[in-house]
């Protein structure tokens, strides 16, 4: 089990860590034009690599979750601290997954064409959310692993 936390880890910080990278490109990145560029050329790469990172987490998070028995633990003990903690997270994580699968579909279907406007403000408030629950997970993660 050592080997599935490992990688569910090392999944969570190749996940976050892509995200916060985009984020800030999308915050620091002022020129337009420039913008434009770089996300036209690792958009595409940067799906498929948190593709594979967000696989990888939930499968690996499935397993430990029926490893650990946290299914019983939220069924029998509804208000102790682990069931609460990964019942937030796992909110988090549906949430993040689907707007994770609006962006991408989106941004694939756009790639190196104009948005129109309302497909800018759905990509750009689904970045923002998705960067909001990295950090809603990562809390709740760490609340889940001081609650074991």
């Amino acid at each position: 089990m050592n080997l599935i936390l490992f990688i569910h880890i090392l999944s969570a910080t190749a996940w976050i860590g892509g995200s916060l990278f985009l984020f800030a490109l999308g915050i620091f990145l002022r020129d337009k034009n420039a913008q434009g560029d770089v996300y036209g050329h690792i958009g595409p790469i940067y799906g498929y690599f948190e593709t594979f990172w967000l696989l990888s987490l939930l499968a690996t998070g499935t397993t430990m979750f029926f490893h650990f028995g946290i299914g019983d633990v939220m069924l029998y003990a509804p208000d102790s601290t682990l069931a609460q903690e990964m019942t937030h997270k796992l909110y988090a994580v549906g949430l993040i997954s689907f707007l994770t699968i609006i962006h991408m579909s989106i941004a694939f279907k756009v790639h190196k064409k104009d948005r129109s406007k309302g497909q800018h403000i759905i990509m750009r408030g689904s970045s923002l959310l998705i960067f909001i629950l990295n950090i809603v997970i990562l809390w709740h993660a760490i609340g889940v692993r001081s609650s074991l």
